[in-house]
């Protein structure tokens, strides 16, 4: 079996650049790549409703954002099957089995689930959905076969919780379902590229987010508001880059070519932060800098939504035809599980032939 990839993304809103240099871009190159046989990529508007289930509409209206901003960033629906969560309801039955596969308290030691319920104040009132996502997302991931899943760091625990079930699964019932190796970004910036305002996490709930439709002007705002280093206070002062968002934003998206067009009295990034270390160097020239990148980076992505944006209808028929082919993908492995679980009731001729025989002697 050939390489497959999946990945998918939550129907919250528009997606950031901080979703552009975790994955997105990764997913684009992996795509054009050719090393790999099948790219899953689905809109997981399911697990979406886990904590938004009082305001299933604003999950409705934004599937139709995520799969403009994919196809904008270049996803290309000939080359990677791009689909709908919620339309695949193998993946409903194949998380129920796998709940047996897992205890509470292992689900509540996960780190990511820890940290999202407490992003989301769930700690007295846990949605029994959101609680159990790492499964779902297991479901996932296993119902594609998929070998290779790329995510940024802080979604490490659930792959790990995903290689469990497996394990678990192949343990008890025999080899059936594939394991999955993480993928993370090569960029160690990318990693996880903080919200503009210098918090650890770029959040569409926080505010802190450049959207990659944004309009240039909105753009140019952001980043000349960006937290920098609050002790450089004047141009002359020693700086830090350590910290300081303007420059984990450069390290993520400056390329060298981009000294060349926008600021040639430097030769490299390194020389830039050098003297911004040493002082003489002002925030708003290096904001100037990333604002100029920004906006070469951003602007082909926004002007292709705005041509996606022209037919609508195209794209709901896009994802249509994508879930028909992951629909297919996730009955196949399903089809698999229940003969594995011995559940295959009425495929099963032995079993049926095994029946006849033993209660025709018990006469």
């Amino acid at each position: 079996m050939g390489k497959i990839i999946l990945t998918g993304d939550r129907p919250t809103g528009r997606l950031h650049i901080g979703h552009y240099v975790g994955s997105l871009k990764r997913r684009v190159d992996l795509q054009n790549a050719g090393q790999y046989e099948k790219m899953f990529v689905f809109i997981a508007d399911a697990q979406a409703l886990t904590d938004n289930i009082d305001n299933p509409e604003k999950v409705r209206q934004n599937v139709i954002e995520v799969a403009l901003d994919y196809l904008a960033c270049g996803l290309d629906p000939t080359k990677a099957t791009i689909f709908i969560q919620s339309q695949i309801p193998e993946l409903c039955e194949l998380s129920f089995y796998f709940m047996d596969l897992v205890t509470v308290s292992r689900l509540q030691r996960n780190p990511t689930v820890k940290t999202e319920i407490q992003m989301r104040n769930f700690e007295t009132s846990i949605p029994v959905g959101f609680f159990t996502y790492p499964i779902s997302q297991a479901a996932d991931i296993t119902a594609f076969r998929a070998t290779t899943v790329p995510v940024g760091e802080d979604q490490e625990p659930m792959i790990e919780q995903a290689r469990e079930i497996v394990r678990r699964f192949n343990h008890i019932y025999g080899d059936t379902l594939v394991e999955p190796e993480i993928l993370l970004p090569d960029n160690a910036a990318c990693l996880r590229l903080p919200g503009t305002d210098g918090k650890a996490k770029m959040s569409k709930s926080l505010g802190n987010c450049i959207y990659l439709s944004e309009e240039a002007d909105e753009i140019q705002k952001k980043v000349m508001s960006m937290f920098t280093d609050p002790d450089h206070l004047r141009v002359q002062d020693p700086g830090k880059i350590e910290g300081n968002t303007v420059f984990t934003y450069l390290d993520a998206f400056c390329r060298p070519e981009h000294f060349e067009r926008y600021l040639p009295d430097y030769p490299d990034l390194n020389e830039l932060k050098a003297h911004y270390q040493r002082g003489g160097l002002g925030d708003v020239k290096v904001k100037r800098f990333l604002n100029a990148i920004m906006q070469e980076t951003l602007e082909p992505i926004r002007n292709r939504r705005k041509e996606f944006e022209k037919d609508i209808p195209a794209i709901y028929d896009m994802l249509k035809q994508g879930c028909d082919v992951a629909r297919a993908a996730a009955a196949d492995t399903l089809s698999d599980v229940r003969k594995a679980m011995k559940i295959n009731y009425f495929d099963d001729a032995d079993l049926i032939a095994e029946q006849v025989k033993k209660f025709a002697a018990e006469k």
